[in-house]
């Protein structure tokens, strides 16, 4: 059996090794590394994959997310809801705008943001909703765009985890997450479901003044070089990381396809177990594209399972184990922990098991066997 992985991008690569670095050649060839036809290449062809009208790529997925609200003209002290279960980066980029994070708790399900902490939250100071699309699932889109429309709210989708994940609308349309609220961001971090070799990112839009405002900060505020019309940044995507995003772009659904099968395959081995909740499948599954996948463990010691696991040779995880609103940087008064029951139990009950496109039949008996094994 091949070394088990928690992201396996070496056999990833050896697949698509000639591909990557015949693009890559091309870069140093014609040594176009900022802003080259390879970027503009890359842009075109996500767009087309997403159904969205502007793809402006930058440096990284934290940059991604600042620049989606600097190019929204939020204000410092304008509140701006989100997840209190997600990784740092959703709250960082508020803070850091000088902005007010409002952090709420998650359904306990799908472990997306709650519908009700969102309703709840809601002041006259409230300007925007940060979903997180968790783990590569969606969320629920619909409800959160009706909110936001009752209370004239702007919509960041932070789509980092879920690049190629469906949301089907109540009537029945289909579109990709990050492209159904104002703006989307994305991170090509290497072991994201699209992943270049270093830093990247992307936001998306189908507002056109929008676009252009962001297509501006990305590059120090300039439309016309030397001419800095607005307050911008550096964050631009690099030619030789865009080459081989194209190289797997056309591959994502493919990808995505072998986590899902991979979800499968964890999950039927782990039906019916009493300590053991898999993560939902939906019948057709396209609204989960398993970034992660993570279980939850009750009635039973989940760190004792992980030394379990690891004794074995068993990579694995705990995405996350202190919530937001418990990390020193985000400390507020204004939480209590009881505002926050289901991230508080989930912090203590969840796990994430290898998952990646090259994951094998013989590995996914390995890791079910050894988890079913540590309860026998």
């Amino acid at each position: 059996m091949r070394k088990l992985q928690m992201v396996d991008l070496k056999s990833q690569y050896e697949k698509i090794k000639q591909t990557v670095d015949t693009s890559i050649q091309e870069v140093l060839d014609t040594n176009t590394y900022i802003n080259g036809p390879k970027v503009h290449e890359f842009q075109k062809s996500l767009e087309d994959y997403l159904g969205v009208k502007h793809v402006i790529p930058c440096a990284n997925g934290t940059d991604a997310l600042q620049i989606a609200m600097m190019g929204l003209g939020l204000q410092p002290g304008d509140e701006v809801i989100t997840a209190d279960f997600t990784f740092a980066a959703t709250v960082e980029v508020i803070a850091l705008l000088q902005l007010t994070p409002v952090l709420v708790d998650v359904d306990m399900v799908n472990m997306n943001i709650s519908l009700d902490g969102i309703r709840k939250a809601i002041t006259s100071k409230t300007k925007a909703i940060v979903p997180v699309h968790l783990f590569g699932r969606a969320a629920n889109m619909d409800a959160i765009m009706d909110i936001a429309k009752e209370h004239n709210l702007y919509v960041i989708e932070d789509n980092a985890q879920a690049i190629g994940a469906n949301f089907t609308s109540r009537d029945g349309v289909k579109r990709k997450v990050g492209t159904i609220g104002h703006v989307g961001a994305t991170s090509f971090f290497p072991s994201k479901n699209l992943g270049c070799y270093g830093d990247g990112g992307a936001i998306f839009t189908n507002d056109d003044a929008l676009a252009h405002t962001i297509r501006g900060i990305v590059n120090h505020g300039m439309y016309v070089r030397y001419h800095h019309d607005v307050v911008g940044v550096n964050s631009r995507l690099d030619s030789i990381q865009a080459a081989v995003l194209n190289a797997k772009l056309p591959l994502l659904d493919e990808y995505n396809a072998a986590r899902q099968d991979a979800a499968r395959k964890y999950s039927k081995a782990f039906e019916g177990h009493k300590n053991i909740i898999a993560p939902m499948i939906c019948d057709s599954c396209d609204c989960h594209v398993f970034h992660q996948y993570t279980l939850r463990i009750i009635d039973a010691d989940r760190n004792a399972l992980m030394d379990h696991l690891v004794s074995k040779g068993i990579p694995c995880a705990i995405y996350y184990p202190i919530p937001l609103h418990s990390q020193k940087a985000y400390v507020d008064t204004r939480y209590k922990e009881e505002d926050f029951p289901v991230t508080n139990q989930l912090v203590q009950e969840v796990i994430s098991l290898p998952m990646h496109t090259e994951l094998d039949d013989e590995q996914i008996k390995f890791i079910t066997d050894s988890v079913l094994e540590f309860f026998s």
